[in-house]
């Protein structure tokens, strides 16, 4: 099953999440009703006066009924789902964690950004905001996000500082599979519609705090609510564990997919069964998020119903040796982690001040990775046979969304072999608004010159400054290394103020436009740095599905595909060629529908405008452009700077990421 069948799936998936909340809602209504009926049907309340107040019909009692229980669950879903709309940092606050500063010194979180760093770069997403929950001794993680572009990744303190970097690598490749497969958005929705259920035991406490001489009624009826919403949560509780026991074994198959290192991974869930506790938390709201764990973190089954797979199973699985005996692990000391200031939120709270005073420690000296991958070709191969280029074309499109374990070696030599300068300032919101300032700096150094003016005019001397300091550092940075590097500056990003992050929009505006010239490039660094960053700070704007078929889309097609010919190949003859060949792979009817566009009307704007109406298409759709796209790139069997940076652009547009081009 490929990226895109697991994303459909998952839409299935949420179909299917509907139709059962709406079956338990139809029930819950029945059951409330059957309680109203039962209470009041034969009951008359009388005032003072001896006139009636209460004698409802059965129909008018069933609609009555039937419009408050679904105002409450709709109501309460509603507010749940608002509440979780700024995506994965909403759950892992909900759940006590702490936002970990990307410039870290501290060993244990700079072994887990490390990890997560490498772990996105490999996957070609931007890399996830990292929390750590410090109250919680426990081993246990989860990924939360209804995209890559505002999801977070959560870990215990005990699963940060009990766990080897082997193992801890083996739990985020296993978050990372739920953040590719679509499991997060899942879980967000299920998490929402649970919470309207449980609205009922709300308004029942509520009834059952009634007082005076008519009021017993009423507390028979909060008593009948409250036992009612326990059974709906109930059934939402099992619906919670059917979906993550059944995505638990993919997602760990996925991560020893990914390292190539089943004991990792296996070494993590014995250090569960050993460690006391083993992955309970001890949040009052881990309940809500039961589903989001990556061990059970409950400290008891809900009525002998396991939220995920037994340990031994999921350890056999990896390591078939295992004895069924847990090693013994002792419990990290959490009065270790500082306490928060008073009436300071977790995720503002400064440094201690020993840490702060060290300085950042230099990265490993390793020259950039030269064999994995080798540096893209700059002479052009004999051409491979048909065969091998839609070889070429299927590789690109199998390794959507399953990076493999050369794209994360990749991503372990790069990380590392980022100049000090250049990482510092990917982690520091500051230095990475400089650094994607100096990524768009020109090489002419008049037209340099007038771009830092502007710069200073349009923001801090401070980012001027830096902007120019790094620029050297970033010229010696290799193309292919240009894409991970603004990828791993997006969490800094995240930090800007929305003022900040206005004036950051208008800056690059204002730099792109100043060499009157947008190349493939800065359209790249544009469209994702924007794209990513928009969920953030306007996290109301999400695509919608729209289109179904292709047909509406074939001009869109049109642009696409032309726009990528005309990256591979500054020959008309060559690059129409390449367009024929990406067309075919649509079928008869779009192959005879889809244009071939002269250069003015397929350029950047125009690319901007069918990116945005593809990415409200079907998986499917997403997955048979992204395909033509390839065809038409591995038409000539190389892939040069701007046709890799140009098929990121589309396939980060479209919610598909691509992992780095590597060697096999």
């Amino acid at each position: 099953m490929d990226f895109f069948e697991r994303q459909d799936k998952a839409r299935r998936h949420t179909g299917f999440l509907v139709f059962y909340f709406a079956l338990a809602v139809a029930l819950l209504i029945g059951g409330v009703y059957v309680v109203v009926l039962v209470i009041f049907g034969g009951i008359e309340l009388k005032n003072a006066a001896e006139e009636t107040t209460v004698s409802w019909s059965h129909a008018k009692m069933f609609l009555a009924t039937a419009a408050g229980t679904l105002g409450v669950i709709s109501a309460g879903s509603f507010f749940k789902t608002l509440s979780l709309a700024r995506g994965g940092r909403a759950v892992a606050e909900l759940l006590d964690g702490r936002l970990v500063n990307p410039n870290s010194t501290d060993p244990n979180e700079r072994k887990l950004l490390n990890v997560v760093e490498e772990m996105a770069i490999a996957s070609g997403v931007p890399v996830p905001q990292v929390y750590v929950m410090d109250g919680e001794a426990g081993i246990n993680a989860f990924a939360a996000g209804h995209s890559a572009s505002d999801a977070a990744i959560s870990v215990t303190r005990g699963a940060m500082t009990m766990l080897t970097r082997d193992e801890l690598q083996g739990v985020i490749a296993h978050e990372f599979s739920h953040l590719l497969n679509g499991d997060m958005k899942l879980n967000l929705r299920l998490m929402g519609l649970i919470f309207g259920i449980l609205c009922l035991t709300v308004i029942g406490r509520i009834l059952i705090r009634a007082r005076g001489k008519n009021a017993w009624p009423f507390l028979l009826l909060g008593l009948a609510l409250i036992i009612i919403g326990w059974v709906g949560v109930l059934f939402g509780r099992l619906i919670q564990a059917a979906v993550s026991r059944q995505r638990e074994f993919l997602a760990d198959d996925a991560a020893v997919q990914f390292t190539r290192n089943p004991l990792g991974l296996a070494g993590a869930l014995k250090k569960i069964g050993g460690v006391a506790g083993g992955s309970e938390l001890q949040s009052h709201r881990a309940e809500e998020a039961s589903h989001f764990f990556f061990a059970n973190g409950l400290k008891s089954e809900l009525f002998g119903f396991a939220t995920h797979p037994p340990l031994i199973e999921r350890i056999r699985a990896l390591d078939p040796s295992f004895d069924g005996k847990f090693p013994s692990v002792a419990m990290p000391d959490t009065s270790a982690a500082p306490p928060p200031l008073p009436g300071v939120s977790p995720l503002v709270q400064p440094p201690p001040p020993s840490r702060s005073a060290q300085p950042p420690p230099p990265p490993l000296p390793s020259p950039l990775p030269a064999a994995k991958p080798p540096p893209l070709p700059a002479v052009r191969p004999p051409p491979l046979p048909p065969a091998l280029t839609s070889v070429a074309q299927q590789a690109i499109i199998s390794d959507i969304g399953q990076p493999r374990t050369e794209h994360l070696q990749y991503a372990i030599d790069l990380h590392r072999a980022v100049p000090p300068s250049i990482q510092t300032a990917a982690h520091d919101p500051l230095g990475a608004h400089a650094l994607i300032c100096a990524f768009l700096l020109a090489e002419d150094g008049t037209v340099r010159e007038k771009q830092l003016e502007e710069l200073g005019r349009a923001t801090s001397d401070a980012v001027r400054q830096e902007t120019f300091r790094i620029w050297p550092d970033v010229q010696n940075i290799p193309p292919n290394a240009r894409i991970p590097l603004v990828d791993l500056a997006l969490p800094a990003l995240r930090r800007l103020s929305p003022a900040q992050f206005e004036q950051f929009r208008g800056v690059v505006n204002t730099l792109i436009a100043s060499d009157n010239e947008t190349d493939v490039f800065e359209f790249m660094l544009q469209k994702i740095v924007m794209r990513h960053l928009e969920t953030r700070f306007y996290p109301e704007r999400r695509p919608v599905t729209q289109f179904y078929d292709l047909r509406p889309l074939v001009r869109d097609a049109g642009i696409l595909l032309s726009a990528t010919a005309y990256a591979g190949s500054d020959n008309a003859t060559e690059a129409h060629a390449a367009f024929a060949k990406g067309a075919e792979s649509l079928g008869r009817i779009a192959r005879t529908e889809i244009p071939w566009l002269p250069p003015s009307e397929c350029d950047l704007s125009h690319l901007n405008a069918a990116l945005d109406r593809f990415s409200q298409s079907v998986p499917q759709i997403k997955k048979n452009v992204l395909t033509a796209c390839a065809e038409t790139v591995a038409f000539d069997a190389l892939i040069q700077p701007r046709e890799a940076e140009l098929l990121r652009a589309i396939a980060d547009a479209l919610d598909c990421p691509i992992p780095p081009f590597v060697e096999d």
